[in-house]
């Protein structure tokens, strides 16, 4: 029997003392953080939210959670993360009915919409991170592995996973320079990704940036949201107070050109609202980010007059008459809603960051959007192969709406690319679920 190196004795010895030291601090902040969240739901709607649902955890599980079957846990922080996995958990289901699949949210915006998804066999908020809570929540649902969507790196969650043997796979993941994982000061936080089973990455960047700090089990699969967008596309709805607005793609009834404004904030609207009025040709379609009688007034005051909410043509088509603008005051229309477009304005740029621009290029349409990009793989390879146009300023807009106006030819072809990127993407779900399930047959 070979006796262990004074190396790996010492390796031993402080990876010991960091496990004793990291753990009830780290352990503290997530109490401190619960406390706040407590006093905050005193006045914040979503605190309260966050907070009821945690209160309500445990007695969900009790009723939908038998220790007879066998679950898939699949996490996700929000509604973004959720639409990045769906492609997973529907395969999952169609594939492996011998699993059912519990479905988690950390965020209130992400568990108030999708509480009631059919997918899953079971949905409820993740419970705080703590000791406690944790070994309550692995002995109740006892999965047989774990799926940790994107960016979600839970300490206690995680090592406990990796202590009872059960593989945890972290999906459609990116890593950046930026990212406490690689700086020197924060570099024992990388240790925690080496208790991933396995970490799926979307490209060749991330996997070298984890080898960097020894963390080997990489894979680069892919970003699962552009099967998520192919699949909206293959079942898209059909908006008939759309259709009748600015006709279908391709009909004789259709203006010089329409453009949706997707995930719309204020700050869009200063970029594109002078273009708007300058051109009485076009047929625009916004769909703001979220809504209130307020903005909804302040949106039809963009062109007075001509502006119209799809409510109100959904009471009286012919209210229609003379207007060139339609605002969707509704939810849920927006990935549909491209589909009626020749040209797609994603929202959120000159915020924190720009929306989901893959719902839009899915339709082979040329995509705008603003500056605040830098995070996201899609928009930078988008703009590289020209289907993807970033804008920076009112001026620029416009220079750009201008020629996709009036170049129709150059507009078709920047549609073309985007629609061919968005193809050439596909496939990442499948290259998943074939590396978790290695050897497993459909319904064994």
């Amino acid at each position: 029997m070979r006796l262990p190196s004074l190396k790996e004795v010492k390796g031993f010895l402080s990876e010991g003392v960091r496990q004793l030291v990291e753990q009830p601090l780290y352990s503290a902040g997530i109490s401190a953080y619960r406390y706040g969240v407590k006093v905050a739901a005193l006045r914040n709607p979503k605190a309260q939210k966050l907070d009821e649902g945690q209160k309500e955890i445990w007695q969900r599980l009790d009723r939908c959670i038998s220790p007879c079957d066998r679950y898939i846990w699949v996490h996700a922080a929000s509604l973004g993360e959720f639409e990045q996995g769906r492609p997973l958990i529907e395969k999952i289901r169609r594939e492996h009915p011998e699993y059912k699949v519990l479905l988690t949210f950390f965020s209130p915006s992400g568990y108030e919409v999708r509480k009631d998804y059919k997918g899953a066999d079971c949905v409820c908020y993740l419970p705080f991170d703590t000791p406690g809570r944790v070994k309550k929540f692995l002995y109740k649902v006892n999965p047989e592995f774990a799926i940790f969507v994107k960016y979600e790196f839970w300490r206690n969650y995680l090592h406990e996973l990796w202590r009872r043997q059960i593989p945890v796979y972290l999906v459609s993941a990116v890593f950046r320079p930026e990212q406490s994982f690689f700086k020197k000061r924060s570099a024992w936080y990388g240790n925690w990704l080496k208790w991933y089973t396995e970490i799926f990455v979307q490209d060749e960047r991330s996997r070298q940036l984890l080898a960097s700090i020894n963390v080997k089990n990489v894979e680069v699969a892919g970003d699962t949201r552009f099967d998520r967008v192919s699949d909206i596309m293959a079942s898209c709805r059909e908006i008939p107070e759309l259709e009748s607005f600015v006709g279908k793609r391709g009909s004789d009834n259709r203006p010089p050109m329409v453009i949706m404004f997707g995930s719309s904030w204020e700050a869009d609207e200063i970029v594109y609202r002078d273009w708007l009025r300058k051109h009485n040709e076009v047929k625009a379609v916004i769909a703001p980010h979220e809504f209130n009688a307020e903005r909804l007034r302040l949106l039809k005051e963009i062109v007075p007059g001509a502006t119209i909410l799809m409510s109100e043509l959904k009471a009286n088509p012919e209210a229609a008459q003379g207007k060139r603008i339609l605002i969707m005051d509704c939810f849920g229309l927006l990935s549909s809603a491209y589909a009626y477009a020749d040209v797609a304005y994603v929202g959120g740029g000159f915020g924190v960051s720009i929306h989901n621009i893959n719902e839009a290029a899915v339709y082979g349409i040329p995509v705008l959007f603003g500056p605040e990009n830098s995070k996201f793989i899609e928009a930078q390879e988008l703009k590289a192969l020209g289907g993807g146009i970033e804008v920076v300023s009112s001026e620029s807009f416009s220079r750009h709406a201008d020629r996709l106006l009036y170049d129709v030819a150059e507009r078709k072809k920047r549609g073309r690319w985007a629609g061919e990127y968005i193809k050439d993407k596909l496939g990442a779900s499948d290259k998943i679920l074939q590396k978790i399930f290695p050897k497993t047959k459909k319904g064994s």
